[in-house]
C-alpha cells in the first residue's frame, strides 16, 4: 500500500545535516501486513532503508533503469496472478541487470540452471533464457505461484525464493512457527524481505527520500522490430549487418543469445528484437 512518509532533520557536528526517515504507520507486502509494532522488525527494515537510501549512486541508477524493465515485469506479473510487489524482488535480486552470481544464478531473477530448466527455460551454449526478460519473468512467476500453493502466504514465498522452499519449510518445522517474522533465519534471508520492502518504500515515493527525478531522467528502450528466425544463424554479426543493424544492438537487446552463432532445432522459432531502423539511426 502507498504510505505518506516524512523526513526529520538530524544534525551531526561539523557536517551537513542528514535526514532521518519516518516509517509509515502501516506497511504491507503483497497485501500481507508487516508487523511494525515489533521492535526488531522496525530495526531490520530501517537497516535496509538507510543502506539503500544513502547509497545514492546505486539508487539513482536503479531509478533511471527501472523504466526500461519494470513496465514489462508489472504486466507479466499481473497476467500471471502474482502480486505486483514481487517486482521489488527482481530489484533486490539483480538491480534490474542481467547479473551472474558466484552460485551460478543468472539474469534479472537470478535463476539457477536446474530451476530454469524445471520451469521451461531453454539453457544451452547458445541460448540462455534466464537472460530473457519475458521468459525469465514467466518462469519466476510459475515458481512463485507454486511456492504459494505450498506455503499459503506471499511473505513466506519471498523468503523461500532466497533460501529455497525446502530450506524455509525445514526452518518452519524446526522452530514450530510458520510466519517469516517469527523465524530465526540465516543472515541473508533474515535481511531479504526487508531489502524488498525498502525498495518498495523508495520506489513508491522517491521524493520523500530526497530523490526528485523527472520523466526525462529515466532511461528508455528504443522502439523494436521483431524478426522471426527458424534456421541456423552461423554468424550473428553478419546476420545483424544484413538486417541493417549491428552486433552491438543484437547482443544488447537480446542478451539471451550467448554465443556468436545460433543453432535452431527443427521446429523451433526465435523472435529477435532489433531497433526499428529510424530508432537505430537516432541512436547512432
Amino acid at each position: 500500500m502507498g504510505a505518506k512518509l516524512g523526513l526529520t532533520s538530524f544534525s551531526r557536528e561539523q557536517k551537513d545535516s542528514v535526514a532521518l526517515f519516518d516509517l509509515p504507520a502501516e506497511l504491507s507486502f503483497a497485501g500481507e501486513k508487516v508487523p511494525l509494532e515489533q521492535g526488531d522488525v522496525v530495526e531490520r527494515l530501517e537497516r535496509e532503508l538507510y543502506v539503500n537510501a544513502y547509497w545514492e549512486s546505486n539508487l539513482i541508477l536503479l531509478f533511471k533503469r527501472s523504466k526500461k524493465y519494470l513496465p514489462e515485469i508489472e504486466r507479466l506479473l499481473q497476467e500471471q496472478g502474482v502480486p505486483d510487489d514481487f517486482k521489488y524482488l527482481a530489484i533486490a535480486e539483480s538491480g534490474l541487470l542481467n547479473a551472474s552470481s558466484a552460485a551460478g544464478a543468472k539474469g534479472y531473477w537470478q535463476i539457477l540452471e536446474e530451476t530454469g530448466k524445471e520451469y521451461g527455460l531453454e539453457i544451452t551454449e547458445s541460448v540462455d533464457e534466464r537472460y530473457h526478460l519475458e521468459q525469465s519473468t514467466l518462469a519466476a512467476a510459475s515458481y512463485l505461484k507454486k511456492a504459494h500453493q505450498k506455503f499459503g502466504d506471499w511473505t513466506a514465498v519471498a523468503a523461500s525464493y532466497n533460501m529455497g522452499q525446502s530450506g524455509f519449510s525445514k526452518r518452519q518445522e524446526e522452530q514450530f512457527h510458520r510466519n517469516y517474522y517469527d523465524l530465526y533465519l540465516n543472515e541473508e534471508t533474515s535481511r531479504y524481505l526487508f531489502r524488498i520492502l525498502a525498495f518498495k518504500l523508495l520506489f513508491e515515493n522517491p521524493a520523500a527520500f530526497g530523490y526528485h527525478l523527472q520523466e526525462k531522467d529515466y532511461y528508455s528502450l528504443p522502439e523494436f522490430r521483431e524478426i522471426e528466425v527458424s534456421t541456423d544463424l552461423p554468424d550473428l554479426a553478419k546476420w545483424a549487418k544484413e538486417q541493417s543493424s549491428s552486433y552491438k544492438h543484437l547482443k544488447r537487446y537480446n542478451p539471451w543469445l550467448r554465443a556468436q552463432e545460433l543453432e535452431v532445432k527443427k521446429g523451433k522459432r526465435y523472435a529477435i528484437r532489433l531497433p526499428k531502423l529510424e530508432a537505430a539511426a537516432e541512436k547512432n
